[in-house]
């Protein structure tokens, strides 16, 4: 579907546009006279778009496990909690861990005793061999003890450090700032190695993805700044990437959207506005239209009265939009039209 932005200037004494077809609907006769200011629809260049609609999703989304095989302890968030980087979200018990731990710690000292024995006996076996006290024979095993001692206790430091990484894993920590979206387990349900523990994702930043062909991926550049619209409010993207989507013949389009204060919901629908060009438009002001119930419409002259004239229009600008508001006719003006003008 394409959208187009317009670029228009709004001349004194007419309204630049281009033409479009009647729909099919009756037209209201009205014997008053004109009402306002008069303006005469002529060709208008505008800034086409290609619409192409996704979904908003989080940068960052981390399922959080652990690899121990023990009992949940603590839970200490709930769903939808904000939650900072490092910040404990569950315990698992580690007793067993501890208890291994105590027998670690036991061999580190043990190994530094053996290691600090045979460095003792390597330094006076050097001296005795300097002085020809002692044979080269002697000398090296009193070496090969001591390399043997040292080996040990870099071993005996190695299954400290690898104790460490494991009961590291009882506790279950934010691996960012995010919010809390699935506590997959309460106290005193059994962890296993891999199983889901809680979930969080940071949803300071969205991407928003989508399919495109070819022909509109063309010309695209990581840090283009294109519209979006996230749940019917417009908001600045910039592209990420463009990249071929699996199976050929469409590009995937991704953008990021700033959300610092959590305003979109992950998960929206969304919008990206893909520039493609320019072509021709009829534009009339919103003040313009004239609306019953789902009919959208313009007052024509004709005579000296006024006309009704049903139109099928694009998208509105919203309130908040610069001066002047205007609105794409997709049917229902043709250039040479003299419409009534609205206040705005």
């Amino acid at each position: 579907m394409r959208q187009l932005t317009a670029v228009v200037l709004l001349m004194a004494g007419g309204l630049a546009g281009c033409g479009g077809e009647s729909p099919n609907r009756p037209v209201a006769q009205s014997p008053a006279g004109p009402a306002g200011p008069t303006l005469a629809i002529q060709e208008t260049t505008i800034s086409a778009t290609f619409e192409a609609t996704g979904i908003a999703e989080p940068v960052e989304r981390a399922t959080l496990s652990t690899r121990l095989m023990g009992t949940v302890t603590q839970v200490l968030v709930q769903e939808g909690d904000r939650v900072r980087a490092g910040q404990v979200l569950a315990r698992i018990d580690a007793r067993e861990v501890e208890a291994k731990r105590a027998q670690v710690e036991a061999g580190i000292a043990a190994a530094e005793a053996m290691y600090a024995d045979a460095e003792t006996q390597a330094g006076r076996f050097r001296a005795l061999y300097a002085d020809s006290a002692a044979t080269r024979y002697q000398l090296d095993q009193v070496e090969t003890g001591l390399a043997r001692a040292e080996a040990g206790l870099r071993t005996a430091r190695a299954a400290r450090s690898e104790l460490d990484a494991v009961g590291a894993y009882a506790t279950i920590t934010a691996p960012f700032a995010g919010v809390v979206t699935m506590r997959h387990v309460d106290p005193g349900a059994m962890a296993a190695p891999g199983s889901p523990v809680v979930e969080v994702q940071d949803d300071r930043r969205l991407r928003i993805g989508v399919t495109v062909p070819p022909s509109v991926a063309r010309g695209l550049k990581p840090g283009m700044t294109i519209a979006a619209t996230v749940e019917t409010v417009s908001i600045p993207a910039v592209i990420e990437g463009v990249v071929p989507a699996p199976g050929g013949g469409v590009y995937t389009v991704n953008a990021m959207i700033p959300n610092p204060t959590g305003a979109f919901l992950p998960g929206s629908s969304a919008t990206l506005a893909i520039p493609t060009g320019t072509r021709s438009a009829i534009l009339v002001p919103a003040g313009a239209l004239v609306r019953e119930g789902d009919l959208v419409g313009v007052r024509m002259r004709a005579g000296a009265g006024t006309e009704l004239r049903w139109l099928r229009i694009g998208s509105v600008p919203p309130p908040s939009a610069p001066e002047p508001r205007l609105v794409e006719v997709i049917a229902g003006l043709r250039a040479g039209d003299v419409i009534h003008g609205g206040g705005d």
